[in-house]
């Protein structure tokens, strides 16, 4: 056995490598409107509201400054996080624009997600590639409700959140 400090990398939990454990939780949408994309999600897609939120944590209003108000519709198993900010965030951006602000990975464990914590610094410290915002991923987070989630973004600049929400998935 040596003597030589190891890592972080070399410390962090091996990843699960099977795609298959990954499933789509929820796509995130800002809107300058949230009651007028309520109404075409309910009757475009048929979704119903399942919750609303009207208050944030520390990390959701860094991220989003001047959110104010979010909504988790579900529709034949697929969620949508509708939400606003503050009017000075109202205006639509351009139509040639990406327009998800992120898109929620679920994982089956809070393990398997510090695992893939730790693997998106392994995979970012590696230096094989180049990434266009020059962001960490978060910390993970854990909300009163016991939501454990981090955020963190691919070569592009797309934001993904990888959550695991207690007792949602056997």
């Amino acid at each position: 056995m040596s003597d030589a400090p190891t890592t972080a990398v070399e410390e962090a939990p091996a990843a699960p490598t099977a795609p298959a454990r990954l499933s789509l939780h929820h796509i995130a949408v800002q809107t300058g409107d949230l009651d007028r994309s309520i109404a075409w999600y309910r009757d475009f897609f048929g979704a119903e509201v399942k919750w609303t939120l009207g208050t944030f944590s520390e990390l959701s209003m860094e991220r989003l400054p001047g959110l104010s108000g979010l909504a988790e519709l579900e529709a034949g198993g697929l969620r949508f996080h509708l939400f606003t900010r503050g009017p000075e965030y109202g205006v639509s951006p351009p139509a040639d624009t990406n327009q998800y602000q992120h898109i929620c990975i679920e994982v089956r464990t809070p393990e398997e997600l510090r695992a893939w914590h730790a693997k998106w610094f392994a995979v970012h410290a590696s230096g094989a590639h180049s990434f266009v915002r020059r962001e960490d991923a978060t910390d993970i987070v854990v909300d009163s409700d016991g939501v454990e989630s981090f955020y963190a973004f691919d070569v592009n600049g797309l934001e993904f959140e990888f959550t695991y929400l207690p007792g949602e998935r056997a």
